[in-house]
């Protein structure tokens, strides 16, 4: 009687079935198309500093006390936070600061917390600080007044190469999010992309933006490449 050949690696596939409980991969599975997982989050009001303002704000030697770890990897809510006071002694008396440091100390606020603070902040996005309004600083230890770093934080969205690829779009293009929810469907546009080969797909929009579409009933979420961008409503580019 003639003997069936079977080869080593469906012995193995049918061990793990029969025994782990694991299914052999399916020849439909593998060739399936990529689907990223999209995620649409609102950034608060919140701060970064450098390492010299985190001694100043909290003590000489402190570092900044890892919290929440942030959807990113290697990003994280601090336990710190700070009082930011705008002119008139207006004041938001808890910010949260947001690690890990970097090499310019910036706040980043909703339309309407620039307005608490009656501080004209401009849409820019994260890093691009030339040129714009500054504010104090106040911590249990001392006092920061920054000269600039006040900016209403444009509306982006972080991937990786592969997801760059799937949606035909770069680092530096421009893209629309549509979200659906009850009866407050609304279309964003002008989300910079910053694409590079870890990050995670991830919207950032601030408050007013997430309370306006309803973020938190919606039902769907969807990205489109934007072409051409539309200038950003005057938003500069940043790194």
């Amino acid at each position: 009687m003639d003997r069936l050949s079977i080869d080593r690696s469906t012995i193995e596939a049918i061990v793990r079935q029969l025994v782990l409980g694991n299914p052999p991969p399916s020849a439909t599975a593998a060739s399936a198309p990529y689907q990223p997982n999209l995620v649409v989050s609102i950034s608060a009001r919140h701060c970064h500093l450098t390492d010299e303002h985190v001694e100043i704000l909290f003590g000489a030697g402190k570092k900044l006390t890892p919290g929440k770890p942030l959807y990113q990897d290697g990003f994280y809510a601090a336990e710190e936070t700070v009082m930011i006071v705008g002119p008139r002694r207006r004041m938001l008396p808890t910010v949260r600061v947001l690690g890990p440091t970097r090499p310019a100390s910036q706040v980043e606020l909703a339309f309407t917390d620039s307005i608490s603070l009656g501080i004209e902040a401009p849409v820019r996005h994260s890093g691009n600080i030339q040129g714009t309004p500054g504010c104090v600083l106040v911590g249990p230890k001392g006092v920061v007044e920054l000269t600039q770093g006040v900016i209403r934080a444009a509306r982006h969205v972080h991937m990786n190469e592969r997801d760059a690829e799937h949606y035909g779009v770069r680092n530096g293009d421009f893209m629309k999010l549509r979200i659906e929810a009850p009866q407050c469907s609304v279309v964003f546009e002008d989300l910079l992309v910053r694409a590079d080969k870890t990050s995670k797909l991830e919207v950032h929009i601030d408050t007013d933006e997430g309370n306006a579409c309803f973020l938190d009933s919606a039902t769907k979420v969807e990205l489109f490449k934007q072409d051409p961008p539309c200038g950003c409503h005057g938003a500069k580019h940043g790194k």
